[in-house]
């Protein structure tokens, strides 16, 4: 064999190798796109659910207006926070806490207790933060894997040139997260 034909075989077998290792970067990179827009559709879920409650719980405790302010500017600065997973998760934080103090003030108000929507609305509430909880378990998991791959020999060599950056964890304070158990039967 000729030095031209090895030369031409061993490039053929680089590029292969490239082309292999870019895919598996893009697959990473679709998995943690997709893991954020899963994120975002629960966040916007609960974004959405934040005002019937505000409303139900308004029409028995009309002496909490500043709470009902609040928790209304908490929800405008998480829906206007964006993609940036860090800036998000801190507005996300925020608005936990608003809306579990909402949510805890149903224990002075028994007829609100009672009431059949202001419990569907706690009920979906609380489905909403399980489903974001497992959106972005599955979100950090591709992400981690994505961070792996970038800092990892031999894609790190492919991850820079082809404009492949490390994501950020989306994170919300553990604090924060848990919506506060309100017992809401009888």
């Amino acid at each position: 064999m000729s030095g031209l034909v090895i030369t031409l075989i061993v490039l053929a077998v680089l590029a292969g190798l490239v082309a292999v290792l870019y895919n598996g970067l893009v697959a990473k990179r679709q998995m943690a796109e997709n893991g954020w827009s899963d994120i975002d559709v629960q966040l916007k879920r609960r974004a959405d659910l934040i005002p019937n409650i505000v409303d139900t719980v308004k029409a028995y405790a009309k002496h909490e207006k500043q709470l009902f302010i609040e928790v209304t500017e908490k929800r405008n600065l998480a829906l206007a926070a964006g993609e940036d997973p860090k800036a998000r998760g801190f507005a996300e934080s925020q608005l936990s806490q608003g809306a579990g103090k909402l949510l805890a003030i149903a224990e002075d108000y028994p007829e609100l207790k009672a009431s059949q929507n202001f419990l569907d609305l706690q009920n979906e509430l609380s489905e909403t933060e399980n489903k974001i909880e497992m959106a972005r378990r599955f979100y950090n998991g591709a992400v981690r894997e994505l961070n792996t791959a970038i800092e990892s020999v031999p894609t790190n060599f492919i991850a820079g040139p082809f404009g492949f950056r490390q994501r950020d964890y989306f994170e919300i304070d553990p604090v924060d997260a848990a919506m506060p158990h309100v017992e809401f039967g009888s």
